[in-house]
């Protein structure tokens, strides 16, 4: 029922941001075109003044954070999507309301064995950010270390296991029904996504990428990387050094406090790093979060063969 009920949404936002109009020009099979063209909502719904890029963008924002964060991996993939859609889904914002305190202190307290009393000598329940797989919440360490206290969304993996098998189910149907859904290969996207999505629900695997490049640039000048307290970590609960600095995003900030904006920029790409957020701290870029070290996946590895397989030729 749930599912048919999660299908029947995606309907409905299918039609109130008429992403129909995405297929018009597909080399679609007969029977599609005329299952397309007696859909009641196109007489009845505008298009309106929005581009394409906008209204698919807003259609998987009100679907929710596993369609978002889709959204966003393939914003990446120049491949599949034409460069004015790549660019609009880059500013999908991965934002959900925040679950509740009490929640998080259970899911820690679970997770380690004891009381947030014992484990922290000053525990903040008002999360300071919040996103689709987690949330953020600020401590202070009897030691006198400030940290942050990353904490798995509870249940989120029953709901990205839904979200993903109707990923699959919305690629195998395209792929049946598009001449050219075949060679763009939906499946081994999503199943991709499959394998990203679930890896970031296992917050050990991010801190071991951060403790991993922490010290490969152990004594860099340029970049730093927070400590990751491995006893206060597991599986959906990471604790790791608190970094004060000024977002990268924010250059208002930036330009407040004087700062060389050509020398920042300049050193933000010698350390670039694929899928990391920073801050900027007198004039050291600081890492604030380290997901997944670069790799090269089935679908890539096999483009890169076909491309090495095409230039002997």
């Amino acid at each position: 029922m749930r599912q048919l009920l999660r299908l029947l949404k995606i309907a409905r936002v299918f039609a109130k941001y008429r992403l129909d109009t995405f297929f018009e020009n597909l080399p679609l099979r007969w029977y599609v075109r005329l299952a397309l063209w007696l859909m009641l909502w196109r007489y009845i719904i505008p298009v309106g003044k929005r581009s394409e890029g906008e209204r698919l963008r807003l259609a998987l924002e009100e679907l929710g954070p596993i369609f978002i964060k889709f959204g966003q991996m393939l914003s990446t993939r120049r491949d599949l999507l034409p460069d004015n859609l790549a660019l609009e889904l880059k500013r999908l914002q991965d934002q959900v309301p925040p679950f509740g305190g009490d929640k998080a202190r259970r899911i820690i307290e679970q997770a380690l064995g004891d009381n947030v009393e014992n484990l922290f000598a000053e525990f903040s329940a008002e999360p300071m950010a919040s996103a689709s797989v987690a949330q953020v919440h600020q401590a202070l360490l009897y030691s006198g270390d400030e940290v942050i206290v990353k904490v798995v969304r509870p249940g989120i993996d029953k709901i990205i296991r839904k979200d993903v098998d109707l990923l699959f189910s919305l690629a195998h149907l395209i792929e049946r029904l598009w001449a050219e859904g075949k060679r763009l290969r939906l499946v081994e996207v999503v199943a991709d996504y499959e394998n990203t999505i679930f890896d970031e629900l296992d917050l050990r695997k991010e801190a071991a990428n951060c403790s991993q490049i922490r010290r490969n640039f152990e004594d860099s000048p340029i970049l730093y990387v927070p400590e990751i307290y491995w006893d206060l970590t597991r599986q959906n609960v990471l604790v790791m050094e608190r970094i004060h600095g000024i977002p990268v995003a924010d250059v208002d900030q930036l330009n407040a406090q004087n700062t060389d904006m050509k020398k920042l920029a300049e050193q933000g790409w010698r350390s670039s790093l694929p899928r990391y957020s920073a801050t900027v701290s007198s004039m050291r870029i600081c890492t604030r979060a380290i997901f997944l070290f670069p790799v090269i996946t089935r679908l890539l590895r096999s483009t890169l063969l076909l491309i090495l397989a095409s230039s002997a030729r």
